[in-house]
């Protein structure tokens, strides 16, 4: 979870349906035009208007100091402008990862919801940044995540730390990847391997300069382009920001500063639990906080079954409790289903926390059983770009201050990072900064939320502080990232600025309009029945209609 590992979704659905490196310069290619794309009608499911989704494959080289060398396809689809008179260009989006693609997602969506503002004017383009989704090669370990993945369980503590079965264990995945995917691929797989591409596709869409909404790691890649091609972007959307300097250059203190971060965020949910019973599914009483941990000692003695999640009926643990927990403070949207989990848990039956971990901590897809492949790339550009030690005992030694520090977080860094400090392949162009934006060039929108739990609220100040030339905007609020569904005050703002130019007020800051509450009449009776179908019923259709940002 170090960069705030995925993709982000439509959740207000759920609650209708929950019932329940060195510096490189820029290629001098830059001021060169691009051969137009290639498009073709490729909308899917054929109910989401195909005709008004559009993809092409680009070519652009694997290794930018060797642009007539070997060459890579990256995956891009678009959905054209509604109002073509007034268009003003095209809008590219990140969403995160490292590693998350978007074609998938446009395809499915067709740009409604999340983008259909700026559809008016923009066309929305999403690309798979180069190794993942349907970009070729593709960066696919075929792993176990839950078995072989960084974050494996059972989790290691002090107290039950095998040092060797560790080793063991991320050298086996390292063997693996390395099995199925050419060292040169991983070894230009970096941002700003991805911060060329981006240049290139801006000049195969026609335009003068980009117009970028990135979210997450997004941000640290909107960043990287700013500093590579300081006089080709219009307008950059840094949404959910990271410390970029530290992102990179000390990933150890920036794990440290995100796990912080999902602690006080379920600490937020528990104070809202116990403000709140009937939004909690009426989990936990007055002390809902002591409730949950009592529980995690439950089942960590004892598992409990999860018998109504088909796909995976396996036993819930402890460690399957704080995963699903963790995963679910990146979105407020998914409160009520962890609260409900959480009840159900209680009463001696884990499936909704099944389908959370499965679903949404380790992308299992639960009609194949297949893990998702960005968590494999997520791997490849973290471990072989930031700067992370190569020193075992560093990895014990934070793992043991993890554990001392955080009580249900501490998985996420640690002894979980020793894997990114071992990773077998480095990146060989990356870039390490600095991050600054000329004064002459348009200020970057640094959108920024008080409580989020993956890339918390001082480091987008640093951000914003390391650029030198941009506006914050700020949500009050929960949850991670701030454009889409949570604020209508931010999504004006951002539109704006996106639109016209039109930078908010210094200072503005806008409160999150998402309440947490559990569905009310028949449904709320449906879900204490039969919570398991409805909910997956809704993550399903969350994961194909909206990103979930990691």
């Amino acid at each position: 979870m170090h960069a705030a590992p995925r993709r982000r979704r439509r959740l207000a659905a759920l609650l209708c349906a929950l019932p329940a490196v060195l510096l490189v310069a820029a290629p001098a290619a830059g001021a060169q035009s691009a051969p137009p794309l290639d498009w073709r009608d490729c909308g899917q499911p054929p109910d989401v208007q195909p005709s008004a989704v559009q993809c092409a494959m680009q070519t652009v080289p694997l290794d930018y100091d060797r642009p007539t060398a070997s060459t890579i396809q990256i995956a891009v689809a678009r959905v054209p402008a509604k109002d073509q008179a007034h268009r003003i260009g095209s809008l590219l989006f990140n969403l995160g990862g490292p590693g998350a693609p978007a074609v998938d997602f446009l395809q499915a969506t067709a740009g409604q919801g999340l983008f259909e503002t700026l559809n008016q004017r923009f066309d929305i383009v999403a690309f798979d940044p180069r190794g993942t989704g349907q970009s070729s090669p593709k960066i696919d370990c075929k792993a176990n995540q839950e078995r072989l993945g960084l974050y494996a369980q059972p989790f290691p503590t002090p107290s039950a730390l095998h040092l060797r079965a560790l080793l063991k264990k991320d050298r086996e995945y390292f063997a693996r990847c390395l099995s199925l995917v050419p060292r040169s691929i991983l070894a230009h797989d970096s941002t700003a391997d991805v911060a060329r591409d981006m240049d290139v596709l801006r000049r195969a869409v026609g335009d003068a300069k980009l117009t970028y909404l990135g979210f997450s790691y997004g941000t640290f890649l909107g960043a990287t382009y700013a500093a590579l091609f300081p006089r080709t972007f219009r307008a950059l959307v840094l949404d959910g920001p990271v410390d970029a300097d530290e992102f990179i250059n000390d990933p150890v203190a920036n794990t440290d500063e995100q796990t912080a971060a999902l602690e006080r965020a379920l600490g937020r949910f528990f104070a809202a639990c116990a403000a709140n019973q009937t939004a909690c599914a009426r989990f936990g009483g007055r002390d809902p906080w002591d409730a949950y941990d009592r529980l995690v000692a439950r089942a960590q003695e004892t598992r409990l079954p999860a018998p109504r999640y088909t796909p995976d009926p396996r036993p819930i643990d402890g460690d399957d409790i704080n995963q699903a927990a963790v995963s679910a403070m990146y979105d407020k949207h998914f409160w009520p289903a962890l609260a409900l989990g959480l009840r159900q848990a209680a009463r001696g039956d884990g499936s909704v926390i099944r389908l959370i971990v499965d679903e949404l901590s380790y992308m299992r897809d639960p009609d194949t059983g297949q893990y998702d492949p960005s968590n494999d790339a997520f791997v490849a550009i973290d471990g072989g770009e930031a700067k992370w030690p190569t020193r075992v005992g560093e990895y014990v030694r934070e793992g043991e201050e993890a554990w001392g520090k955080y009580d249900h977080a501490y998985f996420n860094q640690g002894y979980t990072e020793l894997g990114f400090g071992l990773w077998p392949v480095r990146a060989q162009d990356a870039y390490f900064g600095p991050f600054h934006v000329d004064a002459s060039a348009p200020a970057p929108l640094v959108v920024d939320t008080t409580y989020d739990p993956a890339t918390p609220y001082r480091g987008g100040l640093m951000l914003a502080r390391e650029l030198g030339h941009a506006r914050v905007l700020t949500m009050r609020g929960d949850g991670h990232t701030a454009y889409g569904e949570n604020s209508p005050c931010i999504n004006r703002a951002v539109n704006a600025y996106l639109i016209d130019g039109t930078l908010p007020p210094a200072g503005k800051s806008c409160r999150q309009q998402v309440p947490f509450a559990q569905p009310s009449g028949r449904a709320a009776a449906t879900s204490v029945a039969r919570p398991t179908a409805a909910v997956q019923r809704a993550l399903r259709s969350l994961l194909r209609d909206k990103p979930l940002v990691r």
